[in-house]
């Protein structure tokens, strides 16, 4: 498989007239014939910006600033709690309110980015970051801090769709394929190491107020990444620069449809009525709502997202697989957490340090998968989640023969496993779902591979929550047989993703 000139011949199932991210492919339109007042973007012409390195770390600390956040709040509950007298429902919501609020605004402020330039949005999204963070740690009560994290949260949807539509506009080939490996390396890394640092943060503080440090450490970063950021990003070109409609209806039909299908999962220990299942299927019928919208909106329009993207094989399959990925992916974090602090006793930073393995794993493989991904194609993918497997089944063996105390030790060598299977799948998933979108498109379609991402973590700390707690109370409170049981869920997941790319490789080749 290779990017570049002749994508579509590398993609049998790629739709002819499709604009790929090739300088060598004019934008025939992309969408619906007759489309006579559309403006067709222009030919994407790529010069090498000298800046490209320095830009991509100035967009991957943000990155990694935003996706730290979604976990290293998770440690610092127990000080929350005692810090502000909060109750468990407050506390659910600082966590949620912020996955929320980001999981909403991934695919508007791509759209956004595309049509008005990323730079200019992706520095308003992180001077409201910093000061929302700032917010959120002089928080005085429960509400403030649940209000703060929401907008923290919308800050970080503005800012992470323009991380992949730029490494997208500054990289080409072999070059965007190491990008995106560190753009994994970065979201692997970050999600394993937020309960170490949140962990250690509160550590040295203490725990009444050491949860406060854990806002105010995204101060210093957020004023640096404003500085490099107006130095080292691309501004804005010409034709983003021109007048372009951002499908207001559009946004408001996705947005309740994610809105209805999010909530049910996160509030799904909290909220016991028939009503919360019943919004699962109005958020569906919002998103069919929301699909016939585009269709027509984009006869006479740029819609808020292309459907014609998903007629792109390797975007229509990298989208479904990374849903499901990160459903197994997140998903561990969460009960090994439990299982580590509850069950065994482990200070926070210790469970946090326990999971560095996995982080390391990832961040290795991470790089190079993603340099082979154009060359290897959906056969890396495939090789990365039957590692993935492999780990889990190494951790159950070494939970279910060493419960003990030290059940760290003897997990540390599958949780690396696991993280080298991870890193041949997120990144070069990400590089291949992105090789032939248009860079024109190429925030919304990110957003649109986040947002799934999101759904899929929520549905996967759902799903696998559910089985570890109801396994833990049929067991009269074995950690180590909730924790087995949560890792067979994980395996469902990681399982599926496998499926699916192994059809569509055995499709490629028949």
């Amino acid at each position: 498989m290779s990017t570049g000139s002749g994508a579509s011949s590398a993609f049998p199932g790629h739709t002819p007239g499709l604009q790929t991210g090739d300088p060598s492919v004019d934008d025939p339109g992309s969408v619906a014939a007759g489309a006579a007042t559309r403006q067709t973007p222009p030919r994407d012409e790529y010069r090498p910006d000298p800046n490209r390195w320095m830009a991509l770390a100035v967009v991957l600390a943000a990155g990694f600033m935003t996706l730290l956040d979604v976990s290293i709040v998770n440690v610092a509950l127990p000080s929350i709690e005692q810090g502000l007298q909060a109750q468990q429902n407050a506390l659910q919501w600082i966590v949620a309110g912020y996955a929320l609020a980001l999981g909403l605004l991934l695919v508007p402020s791509g759209r956004f980015g595309d049509a008005h330039g990323r730079r200019p949005v992706f520095m308003v999204g992180v001077a409201l970051f910093v000061i929302a963070s700032a917010a959120c740690a002089v928080a005085q009560t429960p509400f403030e801090l649940v209000l703060t994290r929401v907008v923290q949260g919308f800050a970080g949807g503005l800012i992470s769709p323009q991380i992949s539509g730029l490494i997208q506009s500054l990289f080409r080939g072999e070059e965007r394929g190491k990008a995106f490996g560190l753009f994994g390396s970065t979201i692997a890394v970050s999600s394993a190491v937020g309960p170490l640092t949140g962990g250690a943060l509160i550590a040295l503080f203490g725990v009444h107020d050491g949860w406060r440090a854990v806002f105010f450490v995204n101060l210093p970063i957020g004023a640096a990444i404003l500085l490099l950021a107006r130095r080292y990003l691309p501004a804005p070109t010409a034709a983003e620069r021109r007048p372009q409609s951002l499908d207001p209806l559009g946004v408001v039909l996705l947005g309740a449809g994610i809105l209805r299908i999010l909530v049910p999962f996160i509030e799904q220990r909290s909220w016991h009525s028939s009503l919360r299942v019943a919004l699962f299927p109005l958020g569906a019928l919002l998103i069919v709502m929301w699909v016939l919208h585009e269709r027509r909106y984009s006869r006479t329009r740029e819609p808020l997202v292309s459907l014609d993207l998903f007629r792109i094989r390797s975007y229509a399959l990298g989208a479904p697989v990374g849903l499901l990925f990160f459903a197994g992916f997140i998903a561990l974090f969460f009960i090994q957490t439990q299982y580590l602090q509850l069950g065994l006793g482990y200070p926070a930073w210790k469970s946090g340090l326990a999971v560095t393995p996995f982080a390391i794993g990832s961040a290795l493989a991470s790089a190079p998968g993603s340099r082979q991904a154009l060359r290897r194609g959906p056969r890396l993918v495939a090789f990365g989640l039957a590692v993935v497997l492999v780990g889990m089944a190494g951790i159950w063996v070494a939970v279910d023969a060493h419960p003990g105390y030290d059940v760290a030790l003897w997990i540390a060598l599958p949780l690396l496993i696991a993280g080298l299977g991870s890193g041949l799948v997120i990144s070069p998933n990400l590089t291949l779902a992105l090789s032939e979108v248009p860079v024109q498109r190429a925030g919304s379609a990110g957003g649109v591979l986040q947002t799934g991402q999101r759904i899929g973590s929520a549905a996967g700390i759902a799903i696998t929550g559910s089985v570890f707690y109801n396994q833990l109370a049929s067991s009269r409170g074995d950690f180590g047989s909730a924790i087995r049981h949560g890792i067979i869920s994980i395996a469902a997941f990681v399982a599926a993703a496998l499926a699916l790319t192994l059809a569509d490789t055995l499709t490629r080749d028949s």
